[in-house]
């Protein structure tokens, strides 16, 4: 009953998303977001009435939620990037890395690395500042590393841009696995430590709370007020985080959409040498798009890893970080923000119902070919299997996405009657009538 419960708060999650960014009206929209929190609370009484406890149904919705809303910032970033541009990145999770393990480094305390004799010369230098030095550092490395592949690689075309890209992301795999002073190596750089957790979530074992201090750069900054979050409402907190992000990386996209300079990537997308013609600095306005992409995405690698609180060679990974946010963008609507939202909700959300066979399916499974452990075997193939049909799907029936990129790129354009469903008569002669 739990996991059914679990599985109808992500679909009501999902349905609330899509309903909250297809509507126009404001009106529209707090419906969307007031109906999403009634079936919520609704379903919540429901797990108190049948003994299932609510605190788990809303930690795994919460940890969705962080999750989905981390591969958001992760799609955004490669829609200005090919959306906008028509950039065919393939090292997307390159540029994630960089991200999660400069924010590591900046954040991570020394103290909590401590080891015993013989290995202290394989920890990394760490700096114990405040997330937001991490998050900002992240977002400006990965944008320097942008800017020096661009320049290698931007003057490519095409399938030879993908294989670059996908080259480079693939050496800084092996500079993380590698360069163990620098990254850990295969060991990762565990504890890593959320963003306010101490001066946020109150010590249940402490009879006084006390304002926590900040380092930065050597200052010591005393917090104001004491802890006073439960722990079990921290990843709240979070997730308050992440959604401003989302905001933030949104609101930024739509002016880029919208201004001539968004034009101008459209129309380099569209034909480069037309662009070229008109004396457009094509190369300029590619490395921008490549450089902004990347800076976002680096944000998004900030993210994930103060939300699971370590980082090793594995966030490289290519399905997770390069192929299924290409599928969250296609499916949800290649050049629009709103799709690139909703279609890595979706996507998560399909990724994540596979946890769900765990308690449908026997442990081992006995075949011909002999056992089959479930869980490390034959969930993983079975989620990417399932990500392939709903791709191929969306390929067959809605090519463009879920929402499609949208005609109007500017507001002082005015959208063409057809667009608006009807033809309005303008203020000429009416034409004649054919006999």
């Amino acid at each position: 009953m739990a996991q059914i419960l679990n599985l109808l708060m992500l679909l009501t999650s999902i349905a609330g998303l899509a309903v909250l960014l297809t509507r126009r009206t404001r009106l529209g929209r707090w419906l969307a977001l007031g109906g999403t929190l009634a079936v919520w609370a609704g379903l919540l009484g429901i797990a108190a009435l049948v003994g299932v406890p609510p605190d788990n149904m809303v930690t795994f919705l919460s940890r969705f939620l962080i999750t989905a809303g981390t591969y958001a910032v992760l799609t955004l970033g490669l829609n200005i990037q090919w959306g906008y541009t028509g950039l065919f990145n393939i090292g997307v999770a390159g540029f994630f890395g960089v991200g999660a393990y400069v924010s590591a480094i900046l954040v991570q305390d020394p103290a909590k690395m401590a080891v015993g004799a013989g290995l202290e010369g394989f920890f990394a230098t760490y700096y114990n500042q405040p997330f937001l030095v991490g998050l900002l550092g992240a977002m400006v490395a990965s944008g320097l590393v942008a800017l020096v592949v661009g320049f290698a690689t931007l003057r490519l075309r095409a399938d030879y841009l993908a294989i670059a890209t996908i080259g480079i992301a693939e050496i800084l795999r092996l500079i993380a696995t590698n360069e163990r002073t620098l990254t850990e190596g295969n060991r990762g750089i565990p504890n890593l430590p959320q963003p306010l957790h101490e001066c946020l979530v109150r010590d249940l074992t402490a009879p006084v709370q006390t304002p926590c201090t900040l380092s930065l750069w050597g200052l010591e900054l005393k917090m104001p007020f004491a802890p006073f979050l439960d722990p079990n409402a921290y990843p709240w907190f979070y997730l308050l985080l992440v959604l401003g992000v989302i905001a933030l990386a949104f609101v930024a996209l739509e002016r880029i959409a919208r201004s001539p300079w968004g034009r101008a990537l459209r129309a380099i997308r569209e034909d480069e040498d037309a662009a070229l013609a008109l004396g457009k600095n094509t190369f300029r306005f590619k490395m921008q798009a490549f450089v902004v992409g990347a800076v976002i995405m680096g944000a998004a690698g900030s993210l994930w890893v103060h939300a699971i609180r370590f980082v090793d060679p594995q966030i490289f990974d290519a399905i997770s970080r390069t192929f299924l946010v290409w599928v969250m963008l296609i499916v949800g609507g290649t050049g629009n923000n709103r799709g690139a939202i909703l279609g890595a909700f979706l996507m998560w959300g399909v990724w994540s119902v596979a946890d769900f066979l765990n308690y449908l399916l026997p442990e081992r499974l006995e075949t011909p070919l002999g056992r089959i452990d479930v869980a490390s075997q034959l969930l993983g193939p079975l989620r990417v299997m399932a990500i392939v049909v709903v791709l191929e799907l969306i390929l067959l029936f809605r090519p463009r996405g879920l929402l499609g990129e949208e005609r109007v790129t500017s507001t002082l354009i005015e959208p063409a009657p057809q667009a608006r469903g009807r033809v309005q008569p303008g203020p000429g002669p009416k034409p004649a009538e054919a006999d």
